[in-house]
């Protein structure tokens, strides 16, 4: 319970944060009455709106009543669309998550086969490409990589659709494009937790008896190597989400980070502080769920 507790408190503390750095950022970005205002709007039209809106308030106390209608889920609506920003935020709120779903998938699934075959062939030369493979993945860009995919399958080849979001076809190259990061980390983990294993007593032991190394590697060190990459998952899960927005930017994916881009183009406060705002907590709820499952798999981290 101490624990949970700990996790917990902890988690509001980046959530109170996280509402004070969107206050101060949207601050520092200009004043609201100049883009609510018509541009055939007076001073005193100006003025009224400022006091409308509570502009003229002290920054405490405009810190304080959005911080507290924060907490409430009301942000107000959006200037640009006219809706409530929150509903606006949900709304989109599924694309990101299978988008981001899609993402962990292929990197679990390609990363995961590359770092058992990168490590049963130590030092050999499938061992040095994949080992490339992860260095070229961390360092792409992703709007870089993802305007190449477009030109290659979509614009090249007509394989599939440029952007948008309706089919399975739709989810191929933005998914890949966020998971090409993020493979390389299960890369790079898988092989290093299977190298560890591969140096164990119980693998020399099943060789001597004779076991083909194929079985030795899926059946008896996999599941042990796979450790790591499990307890990773949420945290990996939780940059995808939150990484998201250049991804959905480029191929015009409707999910939070590409209405947040919108809302800030716009100028649209209430809408780019629910964005962030559900964000944060989408990211802050998967890692406190990851911190209580480390809690799980390993007792003596709950003392720590």
């Amino acid at each position: 319970m101490a624990y949970l507790l700990a996790r917990t408190t902890r988690m509001l503390i980046v959530l109170l944060g996280l509402t004070l750095v969107v206050f101060v950022l949207l601050q520092l970005s200009g004043d609201p009455a100049s883009v609510l205002a018509p541009p055939t709007a007076t001073v005193e039209d100006r003025e009224r709106i400022r006091e409308d809106f509570g502009l003229n308030d002290s920054l405490p106390e405009q810190y304080a009543r959005f911080a507290i209608n924060a907490v409430r889920g009301d942000f107000g609506d959006s200037w640009k669309y006219r809706q409530p920003a929150l509903q606006l935020v949900l709304g989109r709120m599924p694309a990101t998550i299978e988008l981001a779903l899609a993402a962990v998938l292929i990197a679990i699934g390609f990363g995961g086969v590359l770092g058992v075959l990168s490590a049963a062939n130590r030092g050999r030369p499938i061992d040095v490409a994949a080992v490339g493979i992860s260095v070229v993945a961390r360092a792409m860009p992703s709007f870089w990589l993802g305007l190449m995919l477009i030109l290659l399958f979509a614009v090249q080849l007509g394989w599939l659709p440029t952007s948008g979001r309706g089919t399975p076809l739709h989810l191929i190259l933005p998914a890949l494009t966020l998971a090409a990061a993020f493979l390389a980390d299960v890369l790079l983990l898988t092989r290093g937790g299977m190298l560890a294993v591969l140096d164990e007593e119980y693998i020399r032991t099943a060789r001597a008896k004779g076991l083909g190394e194929t079985l030795i590697h899926v059946r008896h060190a996999l599941p042990n190597a796979a450790l790591p990459v499990v307890s990773a998952i949420g945290l990996i899960f939780a940059r995808l989400i939150g990484g998201a927005v250049v991804t959905e930017t480029v191929f015009a994916w409707p999910g939070v980070g590409s209405i947040a881009v919108e809302a800030l183009a716009a100028r649209d406060f209430p809408l780019v502080e629910a964005s962030v705002i559900v964000l944060g907590l989408a990211v802050a709820l998967i890692s406190l769920l990851t911190d209580l499952a480390y809690g799980l798999l390993d007792p003596r981290i709950r003392h720590a």
